[in-house]
């Protein structure tokens, strides 16, 4: 892939769009094509396939359907789509992504189970089966691999299992896992995952998928009707009978995720998690050399984000620190935890651990910059 000229180069801290490379970002410029010709057609098999194969799943078995949109959107079809008739969703709810999996099937007047837990910590496994051996119409059971808004890593292996033990399939949202730790579908107990093109591949945004269990997909078109747009079985049914999506694909978005993927290989599944894991290692050492905390117990932690405890200082002020760090190229986001005052640093991206010393070096400028003492008491 040609880069004509480099492009600036920001490193995104946030959780998502992450920090891409420039062979993707120039993977968008090409000529204008129809996506109905037969070229584009075989690229987006081409992706399809490979999007089941980064998760190690069998092809006869599991199929990846994509959609126009950004991770929200895929959580939305697979809420409205696999919910049969006059049965009900369970979430396990412990964060702010799990909760809109909840207020999706609100939206949709779909019955759910909204199983909440503190977004400090991990679902109590009990409390799981307890739900699911006292409602036997409880058909699904969704929740969130990574949550991005605290960092915690849920047992989703486990989860799964209480799911397919009372017969029930299991939906696992990996949009900020998908492409960064090592996922094998099959051994996670999982009928259908998610992601987005912007997040661990470190594509463009504007192009979502799930992978998921054929049989079922096939089953679900009997099921209730209740989006045009994001239906799955109707975009599943498409890609089988012609190659292509329903409606307009976002077709440089497409080229660009065909590179993302392509660079994802080249790297190597185990390398770029030794990566990321060096990049979360370093936030951690920034964060005690600064005399931060963080709100997460690092043992709960998913090595992706990490939630850090604003200091209880009136002379702290996010936004300047933000803006700080931003016109010197890196961009930070505020917490996600209502009631409490944090920010986040994410490694979701196409970064190293010496972008995360280099981001340490420009916020203890900040503070300094704020009046803070160091290490912050």
């Amino acid at each position: 892939m040609e880069v004509v000229k480099p492009v600036k180069r920001n490193v995104l801290l946030n959780p998502g769009p992450a920090t891409t490379t420039d062979t993707v970002k120039y993977a968008q410029v090409v000529p204008d094509i129809c996506p109905r010709e037969q070229e584009f057609v075989d690229l987006m098999t081409e992706v399809r396939k490979d999007l089941v194969k980064v998760v190690h799943g069998d092809p006869e078995k599991y199929t990846a359907v994509i959609f126009s949109g950004s991770g929200t959107i895929i959580q939305d079809v697979l809420v409205n789509s696999l919910v049969p008739a006059n049965k009900k969703i369970l979430v396990v709810n412990n964060g702010a992504y799990s909760a809109r999996i909840a207020e999706i099937a609100e939206y949709y007047g779909i019955p759910c189970v909204n199983l909440q837990f503190p977004n400090t910590g991990l679902a109590d496994l009990k409390l799981v089966k307890e739900a699911l051996d006292k409602d036997k119409d409880i058909a699904v059971v969704a929740t969130v691999h990574h949550e991005t808004g605290t960092g915690i890593l849920n047992p989703a292996k486990e989860i799964g299992k209480l799911a397919h033990d009372h017969g029930c399939i299991f939906i696992l949202d990996t949009i900020s896992t998908y492409g960064l730790i090592p996922i094998d579908i099959e051994d996670m107990n999982v009928d259908f995952l998610m992601s987005s093109a912007q997040k661990g591949l470190a594509a463009m945004t504007g192009a979502s998928w799930t992978v998921g269990n054929k049989k079922e997909i096939e089953k679900s078109k009997d099921y209730p009707k209740r989006s045009y747009y994001c239906n799955l079985f109707m975009q599943y049914d498409y890609f089988e009978k012609v190659g292509e999506m329903h409606f307009t694909p976002p077709v440089q978005t497409i080229y660009a995720l065909r590179q993302a993927i392509k660079e994802y290989w080249e790297e190597g599944e185990q390398a770029r998690w030794a990566r990321l894991t060096k990049c979360w290692e370093a936030i951690h050492k920034g964060m005690e050399e600064m005399g931060l905390d963080s709100v997460i117990d690092k043992k709960l932690q998913g090595h992706l984000v990490v939630t850090i405890k604003a200091p209880d200082d009136p002379k702290f002020d996010f936004f300047k620190l933000h803006d700080y760090c931003y016109e010197r190229g890196f961009t930070i986001y505020p917490g996600k935890m209502f009631g409490l005052k944090t920010f986040r640093l994410c490694n979701l991206g196409v970064i190293t651990h010496k972008d995360i010393e280099d981001f340490f070096v420009v916020a203890k400028e900040a503070f300094k910059n704020m009046g803070l003492a160091l290490p912050v008491k």
